[in-house]
């Protein structure tokens, strides 16, 4: 496995600095959230992974797998309305918000992956993958 390390890169690079600041400064504060936080642990035998995920239902939550790459995606709606007695809007409010993180787990044993969600936590164990032991067998001298 690559260390676990997060598709996500950013450059530091001087010439860089004001271009981040503008597309920053520019960006719509209601479209673009901010990548969820995650630390990954080496346990050993295994990587726990724990993404902070607050607010969000189980169900928002999805975790994908295609050739050694772990996609986790959450998408969240809410919708508040306050209405006077004859039905007008005094208040009308929509937020939406999604992200996804993708994760190279080359080396993880995919088929024995576990998932659990509390508290706004989604914990993952990953396994790493055996080494193969090649077999030995005798040959006979004939």
């Amino acid at each position: 496995m690559f260390g676990m390390l997060p598709f996500e890169r950013q450059d530091n690079n001087l010439f860089d600095t004001f271009d981040h600041f503008a597309r920053d400064f520019f960006r719509s504060t209601n479209t673009n959230l901010p990548a969820f936080r995650t630390d990954i642990q080496d346990k050993g035998d295994s990587f726990l992974l724990e993404a902070e995920l607050p607010g969000f239902e189980k169900e928002d939550i999805s975790l994908d797998l295609k050739e050694n790459v772990l996609t986790i995606s959450a998408e969240h709606k809410e919708q508040k309305e306050e209405k006077d007695s004859e039905g007008n809007y005094i208040r009308r409010e929509r937020r939406y918000g999604s992200y996804t993180r993708s994760f190279d787990i080359s080396g993880i044993d995919e088929s024995n992956i576990t998932a659990t969600y509390e508290n706004g936590i989604l914990s993952l164990i990953l396994p790493k993958e055996q080494p193969a032991v090649p077999e030995t067998h005798r040959i006979a001298i004939q």
